[in-house]
Formats: C-alpha cells, sequence, structure tokens
C-alpha cells in the first residue's frame, strides 16, 4: 500500500508540473463510520462529520489527479455488555489521492488510496470518556470510490465510500478495518468546474 501512495504522489508532482488549470476547493458533509471485519461483527453505525481542502490537477481530457487534506471524525458503536451502547470515536487527518474523471456536463467518477493519520481517539460508556489512543495504529489506509457532480457555479456534491483495507488495531492482531461512508458539498474555486 505504501507503495502505491508514492506511486500516486509521483503521478500529482508529474500533473503539476504539467497542469495549465489547477483548482482549488473547500469540502465539508456527513460521515457515516463502522468497523468491518471478523472480529467487529457487533459493530454498528456512528454519525460524524468531515472537512478539509482538495486540489485538482487536470491531466489529459476530462482526467485530472485530485489530491485532498481532510480532518475525519470516524469510528463505530457497539453493546458496553450493560444493555446501554459504547461509542469508539476516531479522528484522523485524511490524504486521498484520487484519479477522477470529468464527464460533460458536471458529473464525475473517482477512485484512489488514502492515509489516513490518527489525531485522537476516546471510547465513551456509561458516561464515562476514555483515551485509547495507545490501543490503535497511527495511520490507516483504505481505498476511496465516489461519484459527484460540479455545477456551472462551481458548487456541487459528492458520495464516498472508503473502504478499510489496514487493521486499525495496534498490535494488529484484530481482523478490524475503518468503513465510511461520506455525503457531503464542495465548492472549487476559480475556471470553469466542468469539464
Amino acid at each position: 500500500m505504501k507503495k502505491a501512495i508514492l506511486s500516486a504522489l509521483l503521478v500529482v508532482a508529474f500533473a503539476a508540473v504539467n497542469a495549465q488549470d489547477v483548482k482549488f476547493g473547500l469540502k465539508a458533509g456527513l460521515n457515516i463510520s463502522t468497523f468491518s471485519g471478523s472480529d467487529a461483527s457487533g459493530s454498528k453505525s456512528k454519525a460524524g462529520f468531515y472537512a478539509g481542502g482538495l486540489v485538482n490537477i487536470p491531466v489529459s481530457g476530462g482526467f485530472s489527479v485530485q489530491p485532498e487534506l481532510v480532518y475525519s471524525g470516524e469510528g463505530a458503536k457497539g453493546d458496553d455488555g450493560n444493555g446501554g451502547t459504547a461509542t469508539q470515536n476516531l479522528n484522523y487527518l485524511n490524504i486521498p489521492v484520487l484519479a477522477k474523471y470529468t464527464f460533460n456536463g458536471g458529473f464525475f467518477a473517482e477512485t484512489g488510496p488514502q492515509i489516513g493519520f490518527l489525531l485522537s481517539a476516546k471510547a465513551k460508556g456509561g458516561g464515562v470518556s476514555v483515551d485509547d489512543k495507545d490501543a490503535f495504529k497511527s495511520t490507516a489506509f483504505s481505498w476511496g470510490v465516489g461519484v459527484g457532480y460540479t455545477s456551472s457555479a462551481n458548487i456541487g456534491g459528492s458520495v464516498r465510500y472508503n473502504l478499510g483495507i489496514s487493521k486499525i488495531d495496534k498490535d494488529g492482531a484484530s481482523k478490524a478495518y475503518n468503513n465510511v461512508f461520506q455525503v457531503g458539498l464542495h465548492y472549487i474555486f476559480g475556471g470553469g468546474a466542468k469539464k
């Protein structure tokens, strides 16, 4: 996965040298996150939010490369063992690097790798909050797939699914992965947002 990230960054650097119409943008929206894997069978979805910025670098025709820097509130809910609900909150600084294709009319599809850097982790249950960042890996890898639309006014919306592909517990003994569904809005600064 690290090789994939490195390759993606090299593509970004190459594209940046050749780009003539680089666009910048802001994005924010809703996260619906949970854990998947054989050791996360009791996990339930929880709501969070994401917010950040993006750089869209044209490559050829409708193709572009889009690196982003995004704060993302993730985690999951589950049974606390006493009939109540426990919540695991994980906050990441995510860096996705997406290959994007924009169709005539403003619709687009995107996919690519993402690395997340763990900022904080807290478990909450029974009125108690515990810092458990030491139980999780400092980085998490995932693969994103999304679709969306950007209007001629440079405002748009998108949905994306980030499939966790690396175990999130620190020692790697548990088969648990982050999975996040995102829906949100974005605004692109300067230039026409359509192909």
